[in-house]
């Protein structure tokens, strides 16, 4: 090979090589990124807690809630649960058991379905799958029945409960609807520690104001002791010519 032809092939690669960088510098000055203040990614939380803690959600008057619930959108909810349940009446059991005439069934009863031993004890706890106990299982059902196979992460809206719960009673219920008491879902019930101890603190105070009467009754009894003491030296005087005679 001549000086001429190594000439050029050295040329060619150290122009391409110039090239290279020269894309790279350029297309660093066109798309520049700069690192994030704070590595990782960001996820929206929805907040589920009051400035004062964990929201308190009321109690549910079924007999008020059931009859205005929507069925139809209670079984678009159920949509969810169809991957793992059967809904129909003699429907196979799947992942999960099939869930016609859940309402009012012994939980862990469903013929053929292999229960989790959490679950077998949770019915031995449980009568039935009533109203109230099936509302707090589909809540969230792995902190309600430790070591459940059901893995569904639970509705955690109120609504989406009563409806669905109202479709499920539409499914071979064996309970009735109660009759309504609003007063019973006025407000949630105290928690341990909350609420009680002003009251039982006011009871102590009123014990605490009642003690100066106490006092008074006392001292005026103490008063009645005495003049009947005093009362005594008259009565022996008399008792004395009562005796002589």
């Amino acid at each position: 090979m001549s000086d001429l032809g190594f000439n050029k092939i050295a040329g060619a690669v150290l122009a391409t090589g110039l090239a290279i960088v020269g894309l790279t510098e350029l297309s660093s000055i066109v798309f520049k990124s700069e690192p994030p203040a704070k590595p990782g990614y960001a996820v929206e939380i929805a907040a589920e807690e009051s400035a004062g803690g964990a929201a308190v959600e009321l109690p549910i008057d079924w007999g008020t809630e059931l009859p205005k619930a929507d069925v139809a959108a209670g079984e678009a909810v159920a949509k969810k649960c169809q991957s793992c349940h059967d809904f129909a009446s003699g429907g196979p059991n799947m992942t999960g058991p099939n869930l016609f005439g859940v309402l009012g069934r012994k939980p862990a009863s469903h013929g053929g379905f292999a229960y989790s031993a959490g679950m077998s004890d949770f019915a031995g706890k449980h009568p039935q799958w009533d109203y109230e106990t099936i509302n707090t299982f589909v809540t969230a059902p792995q902190k309600d029945v430790a070591g459940t196979k059901m893995t569904f992460v639970g509705l955690k809206k109120r609504e989406d409960r009563i409806n669905l719960i109202a479709y499920l009673h539409t499914l071979g219920s064996t309970l009735s609807i109660p009759a309504p008491n609003p007063a019973a879902a006025a407000a949630p019930a105290p928690a341990a520690g909350d609420k009680a101890a002003p009251a039982d603190a006011k009871a102590a105070d009123g014990k605490a104001e009642a003690k100066p009467a106490d006092a008074k009754a006392a001292g005026e009894a103490k008063a009645g002791e005495t003049k009947t003491a005093e009362a005594k030296p008259a009565d022996a005087k008399t008792a004395a010519p009562a005796a002589k005679k």
